[in-house]
């Protein structure tokens, strides 16, 4: 792999994949601006006008575009990398102020979250679980922010409920955190926060199981200070999916808390 500023690319340093035919070569560092590295290696152990062995590392590459959701504008915005088992943010970058396209690699072994910001325009979350025998793949994930507005809504990927509890996991602090900077920096704000299930159990099951998960998200924003007028807790059980509930991932995305702006 190696890193370059090329026109065209996703942000400052966009990285490459070098594929060999016929027998490896040893490739040749010429300036900084053509550093190439070996995956997971630090940076400063490399120097130019040196040969570096080039290895195969079981890594995700994620990239895309970030735009206005209406006017399709591209945007400089803000990303988090998480890791959501630390709760901890690993790096903050930027998309390019252009283009508007970001790219990151994610070694496997971890499960990522991923948030968008930027002022004036509710955050995106996505998240990705990468086991260690992940083999090496690349994910487009093009994302349109919205701006605040009444009734913009976005589903918060990063909040996580133990199996079938309305238990808030630990994992989830992050993603509560930028919902509470948010609502802080607009105090006008009022929300909705509704939970969803997917279809498996009986339907009055999952309206009391979706009315308790949103209540607790509701709790969790009281406790840090968020005032009860500006909140409503709405269980949805199964009435709403968005994808399908006959596969594993579309039960998955149809098991989701959202959030929606109610007034501002």
């Amino acid at each position: 792999y190696f890193a370059s500023a090329k026109q065209g690319g996703y942000g400052d340093k966009d990285i490459y994949k070098i594929t060999f035919l016929g027998p490896e070569k040893q490739p040749l560092l010429s300036t900084e601006d053509q550093l190439l590295a070996m995956v997971a290696n630090p940076i400063s152990n490399l120097k130019t006008e040196a040969a570096v062995e080039v290895k195969t590392a079981k890594l995700t590459i994620l990239k895309g575009i970030i735009s206005d959701e209406k006017s399709k504008k591209p945007l400089e915005a803000e990303i988090d990398l998480i890791d959501n088992d630390k709760n901890e943010v690993l790096a903050t970058f930027k998309s390019n102020s252009h283009s508007g396209k970001y790219l990151v690699t994610l070694p496997s072994g971890k499960n990522y979250g991923i948030a968008v910001k930027k002022e004036g325009y509710l955050f995106h979350s996505e998240n990705f679980n990468l086991p260690d025998n992940a083999d090496y793949q690349e994910f487009e994930k093009d994302v349109e922010l919205k701006k605040i507005e009444i009734g913009a809504a976005i589903v918060l990927r990063n909040i996580f409920f133990d199996f079938d509890k309305a238990t808030i996991r630990p994992e989830s602090a992050n993603e509560l955190d930028r919902l509470i900077k948010l609502l802080n920096e607009n105090p006008s704000l009022k929300i909705e926060l509704g939970s969803h299930t997917d279809s498996k159990g009986s339907d009055d099951y999952n309206m009391k199981l979706s009315d308790s998960r949103s209540k607790s998200v509701v709790d969790y924003l009281i406790s840090k200070g968020i005032s009860s007028g500006r909140l409503v807790a709405k269980g949805y059980g199964e009435t709403k999916p968005i994808d399908t509930n006959d596969t594993d991932e579309g039960r998955q995305n149809n098991r989701r808390t959202e959030f929606k702006i109610l007034s501002k």
